[in-house]
């Protein structure tokens, strides 16, 4: 395992996950206040190998006075896979949605699965109403594969997006829509004044999200076939779906 960054990675990979990944970053930056979040030091850049091929994960974290965690991770199986995750955690004062998104790319050249998501984390399961109006006025693509939402899904909205997009116009399509589900997230986050007395709520919201995230199979197997078994439950439960104190 190495821990030298590649800062080519993101150049290799399919275009959309390079564009939707330079748009994250942008809109970062343009709408939050960021710091780093440091990562354990071994975690924020390995290498490894599965089933001949070389695999690469790059990660980058911020955070902000609202979220104690902005997480963007690329990586790369050889010729075979490409993958963009992302995750906003909001700090447990803060009534806000966990922000998602996930790409993975094949060795066709086809992205064979896209999702966005803003998930609500309070006891109702529903998005602030602010949130369900600005999100009902996203201009909508009625993209043609859509696909169905995994048993561990209860997590997701009615504004899930979740699809295989069929076409260089429906890439497009669905970066346009993650972009404008990511400036209304930012800039809701940044006009929402921290509720204190609703952290055991937001908390229990968070634990229970990333409990249902740690049930996708695919991402572990993945990671015990080039790591280990021991690497992979660290790597899920301290980078991808680490729970707040």
């Amino acid at each position: 395992m190495s821990s030298i960054s590649n800062p080519s990675l993101r150049q290799q990979q399919h275009p959309l996950i390079r564009n939707l990944a330079d748009a994250i970053e942008q809109i970062w930056h343009e709408h939050l206040d960021l710091s780093p979040y440091h990562l354990p030091e071994d975690l924020g850049y390995v290498e490894g190998r599965m089933e001949g091929e070389k695999l690469v994960i790059e990660n980058k974290c911020f955070q902000t006075p609202q979220f104690r965690k902005l997480h963007l991770e690329l990586a790369k199986l050889g010729s075979s896979l490409d993958i963009l995750h992302c995750v906003m955690f909001p700090r447990p004062e803060y009534v806000l949605p966990m922000f998602g998104a996930d790409l993975v790319g094949g060795k066709t050249g086809q992205v064979s699965l896209a999702i966005a998501d803003l998930s609500a984390l309070s006891h109702d399961r529903q998005l602030p109403l602010e949130y369900q109006t600005e999100l009902k006025a996203v201009p909508e693509t009625k993209f043609v594969q859509r696909r169905a939402v995994p048993e561990w899904g209860d997590i997701f909205s009615d504004f899930c997006l979740l699809v295989r997009p069929g076409s260089a116009e429906e890439e497009n399509a669905f970066l346009d829509q993650v972009k404008a589900y990511l400036k209304i997230h930012c800039q809701r986050a940044i006009a929402t004044a921290p509720t204190p007395e609703r952290k055991a709520e937001i908390l229990a919201g968070q634990h229970y999200y990333c409990s249902q995230q740690q049930k996708n199979d695919k991402t572990r197997r993945v990671l015990e076939k080039a790591f280990g078994e021991a690497w992979a439950d660290r790597y899920i439960t301290t980078v991808l779906f680490d729970l707040p104190e």
